[in-house]
């Protein structure tokens, strides 16, 4: 047997951080590819497939425990072909097994995911996702298993052959749309209020109980319901009231890092106290765009303080310095999670003078019990309102007095041992980043923000789109995988809200080639999306998601960005995308509104289409008559300022032409307004917030 110290596998030539870590494995390991799959069949040897991502601890431990063990990898290497998957590279097979998991043991699945394959078809028939290394409350151990799934497969192969069978074809018929509708209604979005309603945390916010994850699809869709009816003059305050106590609450709670920013994963509780400490950028990318949709709602400073302490986080440690975004953050460091994280009283106590400790001992219950494994995990226990009052002093003296304990802190734990980065740049996810960023930036007028955003852009075009295609990854200037729908769908909304904040003629033309690669290369000839481009490897399944997971739905953001981008432009093929969309999922939508909030923006949007504002002048002049606009939450609108010397404009945008003096073009869906050069006309007609 090689030693596991000097052994490498195959995955040494990857570019992935989660598969570089293991690497080095006494597992040989193989990515997923066609030297894998035909050693496999050659050798008419099942394939173990391991799905995971960097900053999964569970990941972690099952490695250490069984993929770093000699006797565990001796027996993997003898009974199976073995492979290793990165569920960030690779979410068309990742959605793939999560489904087969879900069908074969009718529950949820979760990582890391443990599939066995057959060699031939490369069908699981057995899944499973953390298995742990001894005998465990009726589960059998590692090795155990793996003799007894050899055992099976040779004894039950036919049997396994037609249990395979029907798995393809009930894995084929999920995409399978139904009948086409003829007409849809909006009924959905009044059901789906009705549902978050019911799921809502009444003591602690957010919907369900413990684990409880931000959903930030749900909270966007609270806060347009609210715009929706404000504009009725009905205004469902209830529905504001839900999605802005949420917010309060998770940026009050340990999942949000009150020191230095950003929002870990979940709340392993139902009080948003103690998380699953990983800090994904997917999940920053949407909430920093909520925070600060709230923040102009409500001008409530904490949300202003999350956005500015969110937004720093990621230029400080998530952006490259040639502009991509970084994937994660682990949630472990020295083989602890949280160690990086939590505090004992005495260590905080000597970096603050006794003023400071009192008050920030109160402020984050370093007075309290221990919660979390003997130490203290900071979560706000009193607000500074309510400091101010116990301590008798003004809130801009509470302000100081956190704000200074805070750098304190903030500086001696940046010298402590730092969690793991997954240092690739995925597409999707900067396409997410780069909206929080671009709306976050325009509505609390934060120019460095939008720059970000912009360097982001610049980074995604120069490095991962290449001869006409976009790519999904890069890392250390290597990128590779074709895109997946998510990613060019991402990417447009980014660039529909970062051409809000700042014109660059260059964003919109990009927007239009990703809006073009996605009707030809992913749509269906039924109506919607695939997941996997029409040039992809050939799988098992070919996903055609609707549902919002952690992320929204690519067919969701795919029907609102190809409407709104039909409506700047006149393009009816765009229009008519997303409406097909919306008639081929109408199924989904109708029966199980619940979880598709992305749907349900585009089929809100497709009732009442927001204001697309064209303003053509000085740049000085434009942003005058913008300026209320921007600081505003006007969801649905669509407001572009292009200078006078902008150059030819694509479709219905080269009619918006400069005049003398300022004017604007506004429009609803493709009813336009007679142009309006002045500015009290332009006030009057432009909706906003009151």
């Amino acid at each position: 047997m090689n030693d596991p110290r000097h052994h490498t596998n195959q995955l040494i030539h990857e570019t992935s951080p989660y598969l570089l870590q293991h690497a080095h494995n006494p597992v040989d390991w193989y990515p997923w590819g066609p030297a894998a799959l035909q050693k496999a069949r050659e050798e008419n040897r099942p394939i173990l497939l391991s799905i995971g991502y960097s900053a999964c601890h569970w990941c972690h431990v099952m490695a250490h425990e069984s993929f770093e063990d000699p006797e565990t990898a001796e027996l993997m290497n003898r009974l199976f072909v073995n492979i290793k998957v990165d569920r960030e590279e690779r979410p068309d097979l990742d959605s793939i097994y999560q489904t087969a998991h879900s069908l074969l043991t009718q529950r949820s699945g979760g990582w890391p995911l443990t599939v066995f394959l057959t060699p031939d078809d490369h069908a699981p028939f057995f899944a499973g996702t953390y298995v742990p290394p001894e005998p465990h409350h009726g589960m059998p151990s590692f090795l155990e298993l793996m003799q007894r799934i050899v055992d099976f497969l040779g004894e039950h192969r036919e049997d396994i052959h037609r249990q395979n069978y029907s798995l393809i074809n009930a894995l084929a018929t999920i995409n399978l749309s139904g009948s086409h509708a003829a007409m849809i209604n909006s009924q959905p979005l009044d059901i789906v209020r009705q549902q978050l309603e019911q799921s809502f945390d009444e003591r602690h916010g957010g919907f369900g109980e413990a684990p409880k994850f931000p959903h930030p699809t749900n909270i966007e869709r609270l806060l347009r319901h609210w715009d929706g009816t404000r504009e009725s003059g009905m205004a469902d305050r209830r529905s504001l009231h839900m999605a802005v106590f949420t917010l309060e609450h998770m940026a009050q709670g340990g999942m949000y890092d009150q020191l230095g920013g950003g929002f870990c994963r979940y709340s392993v509780d139902d009080r948003w106290m103690i998380p699953h400490f990983e800090k994904m950028l997917y999940d920053n990318g949407a909430l920093l765009a909520l925070y600060a949709e709230a923040w102009a709602i409500t001008g409530n400073a904490l949300f202003r303080r999350v956005c500015e302490q969110t937004a720093a986080w990621t230029m400080r440690e998530m952006q490259s310095g040639a502009g991509g975004y970084y994937s994660s953050l682990d949630a472990d460091s020295e083989g602890e999670e949280g160690r990086f994280y939590v505090w004992t009283p005495d260590e905080v106590r000597t970096l603050l003078d006794d003023g400071q400790y009192r008050l920030l001992a109160r402020h984050f219950g370093l007075d309290r019990p221990a919660n979390f494994e003997g130490a203290w995990h900071l979560h706000t226990f009193r607000t500074r309102e309510e400091l101010a009052q116990e301590f008798s002093l003004d809130p801009e003296t509470v302000d100081e007095y956190i704000d200074a304990a805070r750098e304190h802190l903030l500086a001696a734990r940046e010298q402590r041992i730092r969690p793991g980065r997954d240092d690739k740049v995925l597409t999707s996810w900067n396409g997410l980043m780069i909206r929080g960023m671009a709306i976050a930036g325009r509505l609390l007028e934060r120019r460095d923000w939008i720059d970000s955003a912009e360097r982001a852009v610049d980074f995604i075009r120069d490095t991962l789109w290449q001869n006409g295609r976009l790519l999904a990854t890069c890392k250390d200037g290597r990128a590779h995988l074709n895109a997946y729908l998510d990613d060019h769908v991402y990417l447009i909304d980014g660039l529909l809200e970062l051409l809000q904040a700042r014109w660059r003629a260059s964003d919109l033309d990009f927007a239009i080639e990703l809006a073009e690669l996605v009707l030809s290369r992913f749509q269906d000839a039924d109506g919607g999306f695939f997941f996997t481009s029409n040039d992809h490897e050939q799988l098992i399944q070919r996903p055609k998601p609707n549902h919002d997971d952690a992320t929204p739905s690519g067919n969701g953001i795919a029907a609102k960005v190809l409407a709104r981008l039909g409506h700047l432009l006149g393009e009816a093929r765009y229009i008519e995308a997303s409406e097909r969309t919306l008639k081929s999922l109408w199924s989904s939508l109708e029966n199980t509104p619940y979880g598709h909030s992305s749907l349900l923006v585009a089929l809100e949007e497709s009732f009442s289409p927001g204001q697309s504002i064209i303003l053509r002048g000085s740049p000085a002049a434009m942003q005058e008559w913008r300026g209320r606009l921007d600081r505003s939450y006007a969801p649905r609108r669509q407001l572009l300022s292009i200078p006078v010397d902008a150059g030819e404009l694509p479709g219905m945008l080269s009619e918006r032409r400069p005049q003398d003096d300022t004017v604007a073009y506004i429009c609803e869906g493709l009813s336009c307004r007679a142009p309006v050069t002045d500015k009290a006309e332009f006030n009057n007609l432009a909706k906003t917030t009151p």
